[in-house]
């Protein structure tokens, strides 16, 4: 067997364990009246968020099955946050300074689920926005399963620095989707959007329990694992979706950066070693224009060819954007990579993260 064809073989190897580790598992749409057993209580952490919050509870306002109460914690905002809050008439109260051994999320979530009275309890980011069918189907969806379920919300990005952030949102689709986590003790969920029992909740700590670490979504999985209680994360295109990162590419660079380097430790080897593998040929393919003259040029302009086609099809479930970008997606691995420095740093040089204008200590 030659050399190109060795080559063009462990590339389409390496593209296809793309597919073993992306899963379609989306949340099925309630198309007919559910009634939940129980009252919904949704608690929405919010620092700095005067931009998002307004779309998050517009969403909320239309939905088909309202919810029981609206909390928003104010997380000591440095903007208009609390007044848009009061002013759509949803319970808004200010966090209660940051005691010792906490992280600024942690206590903000824990302070509002002790204000909550529901039975079933979703925690929400800022910026997240739901479809009028989200709370029926996501807690149908919920019902079904069992124990916790997250979902990773479909992104939605309007510009250029914003779109950067293809290969990141696929890696985590991989990290929370791939098969090999279905056993995984270390199990996680995704913090943007999370639908539990109040019961379960509290049998697993909620986020006392983890309420020094920084991959708190994470952390907070495992520990409903641990307590004998299902986790099960969805994709959410067609019912959930956010803007991440509206505020500028800084905030992209920390908002992706202060977990990236820690979170590969939480996933299972399967799950690491495929997802390495993908990026191995992902970045070789893309190297394919500096070796167009050389026997490597054609097996990795395929190469270049078959991972673009598998990007376009990944997006239809991942987020918008834009038209170039799967096509050039070159330009997002660089920011992968360069996030991953960062967060590399960050980690092992600072001891420390950035976050929405904290330094957050990797001990909390």
């Amino acid at each position: 067997m030659g050399f190109q064809t060795v080559l063009a073989v462990l590339l389409a190897l390496s593209c296809s364990a793309g597919f073993i580790l992306f899963r379609k598992n989306a949340v099925p749409i309630v198309r007919r009246p559910f009634s939940a057993a129980g009252k919904l209580s949704v608690i929405i952490p919010a620092r700095n968020e005067e931009k998002s919050l307004p779309f998050l509870l517009e969403s909320l306002r239309r939905q088909s099955l309202p919810p029981h109460e609206i909390i928003v914690v104010d997380d000591a905002s440095e903007d208009r946050t609390k007044e848009i809050a009061e002013s759509c008439g949803v319970e808004t109260i200010e966090n209660p300074p940051l005691p010792p051994g906490w992280t600024g999320k942690n206590w903000a979530v824990w302070n509002g689920y002790a204000r909550s009275s529901g039975d079933l309890i979703a925690f929400l980011d800022a910026d997240v926005r739901l479809a009028p069918h989200a709370l029926e189907s996501l807690l149908a969806a919920r019902e079904r399963t069992g124990g916790v379920i997250s979902v990773v919300p479909f992104h939605h990005t309007e510009k250029l620095y914003e779109r950067l952030a293809l290969i990141p949102n696929i890696l985590g689709i991989f990290a929370f989707t791939s098969p090999f986590e279905k056993n995984n003790p270390q199990k996680g969920l995704y913090g943007s959007c999370i639908f539990a029992k109040r019961a379960d909740y509290d049998r697993a700590k909620g986020h006392e329990g983890v309420k020094s670490e920084l991959l708190d979504d994470l952390s907070l999985g495992a520990n409903f694992a641990k307590a004998g209680i299902p986790v099960t994360n969805f994709i959410g295109r067609g019912l959930v979706s956010f803007r991440m990162y509206p505020g500028g590419i800084r905030s992209e660079v920390e908002g992706f950066g202060k977990g990236a380097a820690l979170s590969a430790g939480k996933l299972s080897l399967k799950t690491v070693l495929l997802t390495a593998f993908w990026l191995v040929g992902l970045l070789a393919a893309e190297a394919a224009p500096f070796f167009l003259h050389t026997p490597a040029g054609l097996p990795l302009a395929a190469g270049y060819l078959l991972f673009t086609l598998q990007m376009i099809y990944f997006v239809n479930y991942t987020g918008r954007f834009g038209k170039w970008m799967p096509l050039l997606h070159p330009l997002s691995t660089a920011f992968f990579l360069f996030v991953m420095l960062y967060s590399l740093y960050r980690v092992l040089f600072v001891g420390r993260v950035a976050w929405k204008g904290r330094d957050i200590d990797l001990g909390g």
